[in-house]
């Protein structure tokens, strides 16, 4: 096996001493650039790679942030993710990545386990089983940055990065109602997360804007998935009043409803569907899938930024940010009713 290289053998290859080759690596700032300059050149030349958990031990920074979200699976989060960690690359952080699956008892072990890994702050986008976020007190106590976003909780005096949800979710309903639909309907998760509230809110006050009923019963209460919108489509249209349109909670559901409209011989857009977080299958299905584009890039972005003003502060939270991003209409063919 080779040998990996040391300080000791960059202070050979340069006849200097093994402390300044230290203190060059370091950024201390009394060595010459010069000197500077000859050591990065020789680390690189040698194939160098810096004993990080002894920096840890030394400056009490391991560069490491952890990283919690629902799922990978979903486009959006996976965006996030990418995101984050261009944002953060530069400035030497790397990320450590925990999927709570929906799961608060694994949220819950997640903090746990980043913590104890010694990372220097964690970002997190809650499950929908978060109710009581009184787990993530000690990331607060122990003065380490914490960020939220996409799904908060207004418990947590932290910064966040969300979106404009309520915008969202009347953004949808109008475009419903300026294609031509009247009957919109709504499936959508039963857990109280705030963006799924909110989105909520906003539908009914679209509704309220165009006077158009509010019809509770067309209102859907389930979870997130393609299992969820086939069943939720399924019980709209076994119903008197059927509903011409239906909002679905994710593009998820969403799919699981083109799909039940489908069997049943109601294509999109003959019933009109649209979703939010513009998923990568949404504009590949057939029909192809008006949705509600999240930003999840932006969102990202602005994660690694805020957390990177945050560990410049004694105080990570002397100045708490909240970002809210503006959501975009993506119209596509299962709501396109007027060609």
């Amino acid at each position: 096996m080779k040998k990996k290289t040391t300080i000791y053998d960059i202070a050979k290859e340069l006849n200097v001493t093994v402390s300044t080759v230290s203190r060059a690596l370091s950024g201390f700032a009394a060595i010459s650039d010069a000197t500077r300059e000859a050591v990065f050149a020789a680390a690189k030349r040698l194939n160098y790679s810096p004993n990080r958990l002894a920096s840890a031990l030394k400056s009490g920074k391991t560069y490491i942030i952890g990283l919690i979200v629902p799922s990978v699976q979903a486009h959006f989060f996976a965006s996030i993710i990418h995101s984050i960690e261009e944002g953060l690359k530069d400035s030497g952080y790397r990320v450590i990545l925990y999927q709570s699956n929906e799961s608060l008892n694994a949220e819950i072990n997640g903090v746990k386990t980043l913590l104890e890994a010694q990372v220097d702050g964690i970002m997190a986008s809650l499950s929908l089983e978060t109710e009581d976020v009184s787990h993530f007190a000690e990331v607060i106590k122990q003065n380490k940055p914490l960020i939220l976003f996409d799904r908060v909780h207004e418990k947590l005096k932290v910064p966040t990065v969300t979106l404009d949800d309520y915008k969202a979710g009347y953004m949808a309903t109008q475009h419903l109602i300026d294609q031509g639909y009247k009957n919109i309907a709504y499936v959508t998760t039963v857990h109280q997360i705030r963006i799924f509230n909110d989105r909520l809110k906003g539908y009914k006050a679209a509704l309220a804007d165009n006077e158009l009923p509010i019809n509770e019963e067309n209102i859907i209460f389930g979870g997130l998935s393609i299992k969820d919108g086939r069943f939720g489509a399924g019980k709209l249209m076994r119903a008197t009043n059927k509903p011409d349109a239906i909002i679905a909670g994710d593009d998820f559901t969403a799919l699981g409803v083109i799909k039940k409209l489908k069997e049943i011989d109601e294509t999109p857009p003959k019933i009109g569907v649209i979703g939010f977080a513009n998923e990568a299958f949404s504009a590949y299905i057939t029909p192809n899938l008006s949705t509600i584009d999240q930003h999840p890039n932006q969102m990202g972005t602005a994660c690694a930024k805020l957390f990177l003003e945050m560990v410049q502060q004694a105080n990570p939270y002397q100045n708490i940010k909240h970002i809210v991003l503006a959501p975009s209409l993506v119209e596509r063919q299962s709501t396109d009713l007027k060609t």
